[in-house]
């Protein structure tokens, strides 16, 4: 697929010529960075952004795949406040929308009986949509936690609130790389749209991801991750996250073609199991005492 072939194109050339991306400076902040030995500390302020949009609510439609037809429940309606003042988590992102199209499209059955977690949930719109989801399927062993920094619990609240969702959406801080909250259970199904755009804290994603998959020993856990690509340098997030997870592109989803054409890509995340005692259980053990 071209994205495998992008990523695999990129490393080829690193290989042949691990100078070539010094050859020139960027005109943006894509400069390259080492982040083999990341701290948590790296998150306690959120990228910060214009305060252009304060204290605004957008009102989100999702239709089901067959709108038109009688039968099909109504489209799920979403109240987003929005708010950029604590961080670029405040507002609504592409990939967000992405995603929350495609649980629609799934429909209800897709989340009954799930414990589904949403990482960087910043306003909280994917996983209000799987908890509205929820809701209609009517299966109170159906529980959404939306979570992300201590800045955007609040807006987070507001919209569970706003939406009448305090019965199937629960809010917890989640700092990436930290020890999981003992509050938040193990998942049978993670959410992430638009989490990779802070170099700093890549290796801190995915050690949550590992993390929060490893916690389900009953069953494979699901990990839906949506991807808008942005700058070369994203690529690194992908180097790092391919010696834990490999992937595959969610060919099922029916705005994929349109999505592509935006340059967002929704992908299925597939741990890798290392084998008990190896190299890569103990790096990974390493790296949680450093954290």
């Amino acid at each position: 697929m071209a994205f495998h072939d992008d990523l695999a194109l990129d490393e080829q050339l690193d290989a042949l010529d691990p100078l070539r991306h010094l050859m020139h400076q960027p005109e943006s902040d894509d400069t390259e960075r080492d982040l083999d030995a990341p701290s948590s500390s790296v998150l306690s302020v959120l990228p910060k952004q214009s305060r252009s949009i304060q204290n605004e609510t957008l009102h989100l439609s999702f239709a089901h795949p067959h709108a038109h037809d009688p039968n099909e429940p109504p489209p799920i309606a979403i109240k987003l406040a929005v708010d950029a003042s604590p961080g670029c988590g405040g507002i609504a992102w592409p990939a967000g929308e992405i995603l929350s199209s495609y649980l629609v499209k799934r429909g209800p059955t897709y989340v009954q009986g799930r414990t589904i977690i949403e990482l960087g949930s910043g306003t909280g719109l994917v996983g209000l949509v799987a908890g509205t989801l929820a809701g209609r399927a009517k299966d109170e062993r159906a529980k959404v936690w939306i979570t992300d920094q201590a800045p955007l619990l609040d807006i987070m609240r507001q919209n569970v609130r706003a939406n009448a969702l305090e019965a199937n959406v629960a809010v917890a801080e989640l700092n990436w790389g930290s020890l999981i909250p003992p509050e938040i259970p193990a998942p049978d199904l993670i959410l992430a749209a638009d989490c990779v755009y802070f170099e700093p804290a890549f290796p801190l994603l995915v050690q949550t991801l590992r993390d929060l998959v490893d916690r389900n020993a009953e069953s494979e856990t699901e990990v839906l991750f949506c991807y808008k690509k942005r700058r070369k340098a994203d690529k690194r997030f992908f180097g790092m996250l391919k010696k834990s997870f490999s992937w595959t592109e969610v060919m099922d989803d029916p705005d994929r073609e349109t999505s592509n054409r935006e340059a967002i890509t929704l992908l299925r995340l597939i741990r890798r199991r290392p084998l008990a005692g190896s190299r890569r259980d103990d790096h990974e053990e390493e790296a949680r005492r450093r954290i």
